[in-house]
C-alpha cells in the first residue's frame, strides 16, 4: 500500500491542530484510522516533518549472489522443470528452495524456464 501523500498528511495534521475537533472526527473526515492520525501527530512532534519513511524492503533471496551459478544451471539443463531445478540446487549446494522462490529468482534474472512436456499428461 502506498503511503499517504505529503499534502494529505499536512491537511490531516493542520485540521487536528486547528482545534475544536477530536482525533476520531478527523479520522472520519479524511477516512483514515485513528491510529494513522495518532502516528502522524507523533511523527510531527518528534521529527517536525511529515515525510513518509523509506520502504524497508523484504528478506533477500537465498540465491542472492549466486546469479552466475544459476545461469550456468539453466544453460546446462534448459529442459528442467522448477521442481527439478530445486532438486538439482539442493544436491549441488545443500540449500533447499521452494519452487516459487526459484521461479521468482529466475524471473528477476530474466531466465526463462522451458517446460518438459514429455513428462506431463495430455489433457
Amino acid at each position: 500500500m502506498k503511503p499517504y501523500s505529503l499534502d494529505m498528511r499536512q491537511k490531516i495534521v493542520n485540521t487536528y491542530e486547528a482545534g475544536n475537533t477530536s482525533v476520531r472526527k478527523v479520522a472520519e473526515r479524511f477516512q483514515v484510522s485513528k491510529s494513522t492520525i495518532q502516528a502522524l501527530l507523533k511523527q510531527k512532534k518528534e521529527t517536525r516533518k511529515l515525510l513518509p519513511s523509506q520502504a524497508k524492503g523484504g528478506k533477500p533471496s537465498q540465491l542472492f549472489g549466486q546469479e552466475e551459478q544459476i545461469k550456468e544451471m539453466v544453460v546446462e539443463h534448459p529442459d528442467y522443470t522448477l521442481a527439478k531445478y530445486c532438486e538439482y540446487w539442493q544436491d549441488k549446494t545443500g540449500v533447499r528452495l521452494s519452487e516459487s522462490a526459484m521461479c521468482r529468482f529466475l524471473h528477476k534474472q530474466k531466465l526463462t524456464v522451458k517446460k518438459n512436456h514429455t513428462q506431463q499428461p495430455s489433457r
